[in-house]
């Protein structure tokens, strides 16, 4: 007994088995910090130079709406001026009919706001039209950069 009292008293620790979350809050922690500097580096955008069209117009079958966005905001359905809030309305009348298998070209200023534009081109498609075509600028041949 006496020989079993020693072993007791001078035994082994028992073994523990829980992990030790210490160090793997310490990387994580880390990787955090990494990923919070490194994060709005990446969000920036390529620097890309558009190529020029030089294509011609295709033919159309129908006459297309034409939509234009001067600078100022003053927009214009087939030369009928109207609101952003009266434009669905505008596109709703134009619509009926079968009037939606149109085209709709859409005239931007190049000024005007990203915002106004994405609203006008939710109107169109609000209203049922399936073609929207942005109508840009011819680039000049002479004019290289």
């Amino acid at each position: 007994m006496a020989m079993g009292g020693q072993r007791q008293g001078r035994g082994r620790r028992p073994l523990v088995a829980d992990i030790n979350v210490t160090p793997l809050v310490d990387v994580m922690l880390v990787l955090l910090i990494i990923f919070m500097v490194t994060a709005p580096m990446m969000t920036q955008g390529l620097d890309v130079e558009l190529p020029e069209t030089t294509g011609k117009a295709l033919p159309q079958k129908e006459e297309p709406i034409v939509i234009s966005i001067a600078a100022s905001g003053a927009i214009q359905v087939d030369r009928v001026s109207v609101d952003l809030r009266l434009l669905a309305q505008e596109l709703a009348r134009l619509a009926e009919g079968g009037g939606s298998r149109r085209p709709v070209f859409l005239k931007a200023d190049k000024k005007v706001a990203y915002g106004v534009v994405a609203q006008v081109m939710a109107a169109v498609k609000e209203a049922g039209f399936d073609e929207l075509g942005m109508v840009t600028q011819p680039a000049d041949r002479g004019q290289r950069r």
